[in-house]
């Protein structure tokens, strides 16, 4: 890089004065990655700006947002008829902010940032951290959209397929979260082993392999207890179905709780039940905390890597789960081991400290790139 070069982006970064945009998502399963973030542009002295949905508490008081910035909240009555109601009212707040350019957060809010990209004549970074196949429906300008930013590799290559025409754009840029310095599962011998699980409740048959497993583990002597963190409508179902399995006694349900972090600290291994169209965010702090993970592969998948970062087993077999578990009760030494080598890959790949300056790096690409053909 030139000393020309150099100067244009010291100018531009200095001139840098993004909104972030989010979702309910990112203000609750991606409440820790938001945070890091906001605290990254912070310490950087960017000047930064939020725009959220409404929350149960005020932003600041929660712990998702730092001093310095500002929250703008839309809509302000979380409705549907709100959304277009309110738009130039935002519009009107956010002339005063002076933004230069909008960081999309999550797909949901793609067709709100394109309205507010045009509305304000500024570019814009996408956020898409799905692999759902409404992609192909994605509201996203030709023209102002900088850059698409996904998490893993498996949505880098969704989103080229689903939209060829802008794969150039499309850049990976990992979730941050911290390793501690130790493993935090069976850290305690004389305390009981905990399993924690975060999975949707919509239906009983996501846990159906789960249930037989912690029966037949049971059966054989093994002593735990299991949390379940979610909510949905088959939670009735499920309870039902505890009781018809005699796992009643062992089994919590609690809903995604604020902080959600703390559950996943008390778990000594994560079953990740499932695979999923989307980034799993328990699954990433559960290997940064030191919790030994057992997973099953497919969907978003990218964190998982068997006997490295995971356990694999079968989804849907009851007896590869119940081995796997079985593996870690049966030696909690191997399990830090497992959990410590986790820890490891996250330090390596998913920093804090990279990921703000990568997302730097975007927003200073974005501000050089042609802004003169506005659609």
């Amino acid at each position: 890089m030139t000393e020309t070069e150099r100067s244009d982006t010291t100018s531009v970064r200095k001139a840098l004065r993004p909104v972030l945009i989010a979702s309910q998502r990112e203000v609750t399963e991606h409440a820790p990655f938001l945070r890091r973030l906001l605290v990254g542009l912070v310490d950087e002295s960017i000047p930064t700006a939020l725009i959220c949905p409404p929350m149960s508490g005020d932003p600041m008081d929660i712990g998702i947002v730092p001093g310095p910035v500002e929250v703008f909240t839309y809509p302000a009555i979380d409705l549907p008829l709100m959304e277009r109601m309110g738009l130039e009212s935002l519009a009107v707040a956010l002339e005063k902010f002076k933004p230069t350019i909008l960081h999309c957060l999550c797909e949901s809010r793609a067709a709100l940032t394109r309205r507010l990209a045009r509305r304000l004549s500024v570019p814009y970074v996408l956020a898409v951290n799905s692999l759902a196949g409404r992609l192909r429906r994605l509201s996203i300008s030709a023209t102002r959209c900088a850059s698409i930013v996904v998490p893993a590799e498996t949505i880098g290559s969704s989103i080229a397929r689903a939209h060829f025409s802008l794969a150039d754009r499309v850049r990976r840029i990992h979730m941050p979260t911290f390793a501690e310095s130790d493993p935090a599962c069976f850290s305690d011998p004389l305390r009981l082993s905990s399993i924690v699980v975060a999975h949707p409740i919509d239906r009983v048959s996501d846990f159906a392999a789960l249930l037989k497993a912690a029966k037949a583990l049971l059966a054989e002597g093994h002593e735990f207890v299991i949390a379940i963190m979610g909510s949905g409508k088959a939670e009735r179902r499920l309870r039902s179905a505890l009781a018809g399995h005699g796992l009643a006694h062992i089994v919590t349900i609690v809903p995604v709780l604020d902080p959600w972090r703390s559950v996943l600290a008390a778990g000594d291994i994560f079953v990740h039940l499932q695979p999923t169209k989307t980034f799993s965010g328990f699954l990433l702090e559960a290997m940064g905390l030191g919790v030994a993970v057992v997973a099953c592969e497919g969907g978003v998948d990218d964190p998982i890597i068997h006997e490295k970062t995971a356990l694999v087993y079968e989804r849907d077999d009851e007896a590869s789960l119940r081995q796997s578990l079985a593996r870690l009760l049966d030696d909690p030494e191997y399990a830090r081991q497992l959990a410590a080598s986790a820890q490891t890959h996250v330090r390596q790949h998913y920093s804090v400290g990279s990921h703000v300056a990568a997302i730097l790096d975007t927003y200073i690409e974005a501000q050089r790139s042609n802004t003169t053909h506005w659609d």
